[in-house]
């Protein structure tokens, strides 16, 4: 009996509640899970989970047992690699989720010269807007803007994600500028399907907060169409500066209500507790969270352009 592998095997099963998904993740047959799980509840001599035909959960005594077996895995995984690094550079593959928005964007950059640093780190990256437990999906870490729903999922917050509502110079000379929100219900609107709070919209101004559900004609879960809608005069959008700053800055849309404030979103790196001690996991977040800190660089660039101080002085 190989105990480190039923243990891996166990922490896996009562994350994933799943024995094919278990099975699918370590790259071994479903069998071969039901034997390691068989041998370490022999071994303990208690059951460690309760199965029926849908479910698969933690038996009562497990759970203190569970804990402690995550700290072990943790552990272990975090005394290898510091011998890894010790004769190497670190390695290993390393498999991402990634917002399209910030995919598609500054995101290459950073992946350039994260790779120049550890050149032994390979990387798979899906780039998917859709929350996802990166346990049940098998990611090392996802970078999203929802916050983890499990226990077991660690975040930690990588940088503050703004949004505006914009629109471009030919659609707003056509059919009039907002000045207020509930204005916005007079227009087209094109809007990202996938923000945490959905069709309800907060504005603050000074004490006051206004909240509106905003009809859409156009619903979207990729903001770069949004944005590409906007810019040929179709309708008023929101989108995240991250992803709008470089036509922000050139004029080609216009911030709009920027006398508001809409509460900011935060892009965490969400990860499963089991990997907390993982150094090629901990030096990518590090890497990301130093080269996004402070005010990120898209948003740097529009305080320098004066057509923009009443949107930025919000910031």
């Amino acid at each position: 009996m190989d105990r480190l592998l039923c243990i891996q095997a166990f922490v896996r099963v009562a994350e994933t509640h799943s024995f094919a998904t278990t099975a699918r993740q370590l790259g071994v047959t479903p069998s071969v899970i039901t034997s390691r799980i068989k041998q370490l509840e022999r071994f303990v001599q208690a059951p460690l989970f309760h199965r029926s035909t849908r479910k698969v959960a933690l038996s009562e005594t497990a759970s203190d047992f569970f804990d402690e077996c995550v700290e072990l895995l943790a552990r272990v995984e975090s005394i290898t690699d510091r011998m890894r690094s010790i004769r190497d550079s670190p390695s290993g593959l390393l498999r991402l989720q990634v917002l399209p928005g910030f995919a598609l964007g500054p995101f290459a950059r950073a992946l350039k010269d994260f790779r120049l640093e550890y050149p032994n780190i390979s990387l798979d990256i899906t780039v998917s807007d859709q929350p996802v437990n990166p346990i049940d999906e098998g990611f090392d870490i996802s970078l999203q803007i929802f916050r983890p729903g499990a226990e077991v999922l660690i975040e930690r917050r990588l940088f503050t994600v703004r949004r505006v509502f914009c629109a471009s110079p030919e659609y707003l000379k056509r059919c009039g500028t907002p000045s207020r929100p509930s204005d916005l219900l007079k227009h087209e609107l094109s809007l990202y399907s996938a923000y945490p709070t959905r069709n309800r919209w907060t504005f603050r101004r000074g004490d006051d907060e206004e909240i509106i559900e905003l009809p859409t004609f156009v619903r979207s879960n990729s903001v770069h169409l949004l944005r590409d809608f906007a810019r040929i005069g179709a309708g008023i959008t929101c989108l995240p500066t991250l992803v709008c700053s470089e036509d922000l800055i050139s004029g080609a849309l216009l911030p709009l209500l920027t006398d508001y404030e809409m509460p900011p979103l935060d892009l965490l790196a969400i990860y499963p507790s089991t990997h907390r001690g993982t150094i090629k996991v901990k030096l990518f977040i590090d890497f990301i969270r130093k080269r996004f800190s402070g005010r990120p660089e898209w948003d740097r660039a529009m305080l320098r352009v004066p057509a923009l101080t009443a949107l930025t002085k919000l910031w």
